[in-house]
């Protein structure tokens, strides 16, 4: 695995659950309390803290604690690194298009 995309590898992991999915379409629209995310997504305590420290630790999202509840909101900046990856995958696929296969018939 080449260590340099190891943050974009954590960031495709992390989109990789429907239920962080829905956890970021939550948290598109600001930053929300932990009770609230528990509130529209029906999963328990436990299952919200697996997947906030999933999106957490691959750098998508940021929490802070405000009293006895966390509240998340995405870091925008932290899909930069994926959007040129993915950039330079569709750049390169353009490119190649053509090239046919030099193999024997």
């Amino acid at each position: 695995m080449n260590s340099l995309h190891t943050k974009e590898i954590k960031i495709f992991k992390a989109l990789g659950d429907e239920n962080r999915i829905k956890i970021l379409e939550i948290l598109k629209d600001g930053e929300k309390c932990a009770c609230k995310l528990l509130e529209e997504l029906q999963i328990s305590q436990s299952t919200l803290s697996h997947h906030m420290k999933i999106l957490c630790d691959s750098g998508i999202v940021f929490g802070r604690k405000e009293g006895k509840w966390m509240h998340y909101s995405i870091i925008e900046s932290s899909f930069d690194s994926v959007f040129d990856l993915l950039s330079d995958f569709a750049a390169s696929a353009k490119l190649n298009a053509d090239n046919s296969c030099d193999c024997e018939k």
